[in-house]
């Protein structure tokens, strides 16, 4: 079931939007182009893309290509041009200002890449924003925004300053403070790109720790220009170029068949078995496998990598159980599961390079 679900979605910037869409809809002009005839610049281009609920969807683009711009449309903080957006089955693009706000207290909360934290306020003053506006009691609203806070990891920083933190702590603030208020969607704006990259995989792997955790689990749309974050994380990946959506498709779907030669020339040199998780390739147990697997048996996180599980399997002498961060079992992964893709990986690097070799062999021709 989709929670949400975006039609024919247009945001044009400038005085001429209809002439602007007709001339790329219609006639095939590039952005660039539209920008130089009217004026005006297309941000988003005619996109079409559901978000399933409690699934990550990742939208993945260069700077400017619309990715942000396309997430601020859903809830409105930019208003669409052209199209529409649904979410539960109602028309977000009709709701009056009470409405939406209604919307975005109840049911969608946003993380933003620079935090938004009040300085004036402590931690605890921060996450419990949101219930304050609300009408919360204040007792109330104090110990839920307590709970929140150790369930990101910062249970004894309730009364620090904002500044005080480091950079991965206050962004633990705020996606604390857009949790507390049980979201059943979370908008995530390159929320983790301004870190440094150990504190950016420790902030990635809380959040799908997270999700595994929530029940029911949230439908997160999560926004990045890194393609190895958004294989990490989507369940889906819609990749983006000058507004309008190139591909969408599962990390592997993405990385074994790229519709056209922009989504290729992003994933021609990846490493699929450090990107690709587990959860990908895992399975559920056959016969009295599951019988086999004791609690107290080396095991693997759904989110963890092909690299990162194989030499487990190689010296496992049956199916390694892959558990959840509360380890309730998730499924099994096999020595042939991850050889298959490990060679499967080897083949595609293998064929990139000859496809290399044989382009400069032409150009020096």
């Amino acid at each position: 079931m989709a929670v949400i679900e975006a039609e024919h979605l247009w945001k044009i910037f400038g005085g001429d939007p209809d002439r602007a869409r007709t001339l790329a809809r219609d006639e095939g002009l590039s952005k660039a182009k539209v920008k130089e005839e009217t004026g005006s610049v297309i941000a988003v281009n005619n996109a079409s893309f559901d978000v399933k609920a409690q699934e990550i969807f990742v939208v993945m683009g260069l700077s400017g290509s619309g990715k942000s711009t396309l997430l601020r449309c859903v809830n409105r903080l930019i208003e669409p041009t052209f199209g529409s957006v649904q979410v539960d089955g109602e028309e977000v693009t009709t709701y009056d200002e009470d409405e939406l706000r209604q919307l975005r207290r109840t049911k969608m909360s946003m993380v933003f890449q620079n935090f938004g934290l009040f300085p004036h306020r402590s931690v605890l003053g921060n996450v419990e924003y949101g219930l304050e506006v609300s009408g919360m009691d204040e007792s109330k609203r104090q110990e839920k925004a307590r709970r929140t806070l150790d369930l990101v990891g910062l249970e004894g920083y309730e009364d620090s300053n904002p500044g005080e933190l480091s950079g991965g702590m206050q962004q633990r603030v705020g996606l604390a403070r857009a949790l507390v208020d049980d979201p059943e969607i979370l908008l995530m704006d390159e929320a983790f790109s301004a870190l440094d990259p150990l504190i950016r995989e420790e902030m990635q792997n809380e959040l799908l720790d997270l999700q595994d955790q929530w029940d029911p689990a949230c439908t997160i749309l999560f926004i990045t220009h890194d393609l190895d974050e958004a294989l990490k994380m989507g369940d889906r990946i819609a990749i983006m170029k000058d507004g309008w959506i190139a591909q969408i498709g599962t990390p592997t779907e993405i990385l074994m068949n790229p519709a056209d030669d922009y989504v290729e020339s992003f994933v021609q040199n990846v490493d699929r078995t450090k990107v690709i998780p587990v959860r990908t390739v895992m399975r559920e147990p056959r016969g009295d496998e599951a019988d086999h697997l004791s609690e107290t048996d080396a095991s693997v996180s759904p989110h963890t990598s092909i690299a990162e599980v194989l030499p487990m399997v190689l010296q496992a002498d049956g199916p390694v159980a892959v558990r959840d961060s509360g380890e309730v079992l998730q499924g099994v992964v096999s020595r042939e599961d991850v050889m298959e893709e490990v060679t499967r990986n080897a083949s595609n690097v293998s064929k990139t390079r000859e496809a290399t070799r044989q382009a400069k062999a032409m150009e020096a021709a």
